[in-house]
């Protein structure tokens, strides 16, 4: 079956451009991709124990009261704290080594497909996704897209610093870098797809002219079906909350650090 069969418009011979706009975590790849370089960060010992045990208080916070802007804002400063002095060739060499032990065998084999079948049919692909700029340039190069839009942390004289550039890549922020790409690659977002698992793609999804929801989580299947949009899923198992549930939920997505509770604290 042809991967863009829901998606007419990009298989007709229209010479017009257009483009495909791809979530990573749970979209592209099973899991959140910042919890496998938050792991690789863990066994290096770039942060410790009591690192883990204040993102658990977080967490649990999460859980029982909901996403908080003040506690958003201090997951952000704690996990950019651990990178803080290092450098981004540092970062960036252990990106490589978890994409070739862990991301690449976790990419979606349907999601993949997606992917090739729009490069195939001449459209730019990009990844705009949450995940740091480090791995979604690196999933982009690997995979032949088109390029990344990511979360950006700030370095000076390749040494990072312990902020971000601009915020999360997340919600708002999606929607407005897809409609920039679009108008750079001189495109109608009309022409536009976009793929996504959950609510805070939402906005991405509703800017194109063409939304697929992948592997979506309850409230997006919901808006999805209502909407009649395509939606295809390529888990072969499901649980009740997955680790990038919890990231992205906990807007920790940046370095994955809340899920890394579930597989240290007893350590």
């Amino acid at each position: 079956m042809d991967a863009l069969a829901t998606l007419p418009v990009l298989t007709s011979a229209s010479t017009r451009p257009a483009c495909a706009f791809f979530d990573v975590d749970n979209t592209l790849i099973r899991g959140a991709s910042g919890f496998h370089l938050a792991k690789e960060l863990y066994r290096r010992r770039f942060f410790r124990r009591r690192d883990i045990a204040w993102f658990a208080g977080q967490a649990i916070a999460f859980f029982l009261r909901g996403e908080d802007v003040q506690r958003v804002a201090a997951v952000r400063s704690r996990a950019l704290g651990v990178i803080r002095g290092r450098t981004e060739a540092e970062i960036v060499e252990i990106g490589e080594e978890v994409y070739e032990q862990v991301l690449d065998s976790r990419i979606f084999p349907g999601a993949r497909a997606l992917v090739s079948a729009h490069l195939e049919a001449g459209h730019q692909v990009w990844l705009v996704t949450a995940t740091p700029r480090e791995i979604g340039e690196l999933m982009a190069r690997r995979l032949g897209a088109t390029g990344a839009v990511a979360t950006v942390a700030e370095t000076r004289d390749g040494v990072y610093t312990g902020e971000l550039v601009g915020d999360l890549m997340h919600g708002s922020r999606k929607a407005e870098a897809v409609r920039q790409l679009a108008e750079r690659a001189g495109a109608d977002l009309k022409d536009c797809a976009a793929y996504g698992d959950s609510v805070n793609d939402l906005e991405m999804l509703q800017s194109v002219g063409f939304p697929c929801a992948i592997n979506p989580e309850p409230h997006l299947r919901v808006h999805a079906l209502e909407e009649r949009w395509p939606v295809r899923d390529f888990r072969r198992r499901r649980s009740g909350l997955t680790s990038g549930a919890v990231v992205a939920g906990a807007g920790a997505g940046l370095w994955g650090l809340v899920v890394l509770v579930r597989r240290f604290a007893r350590g």
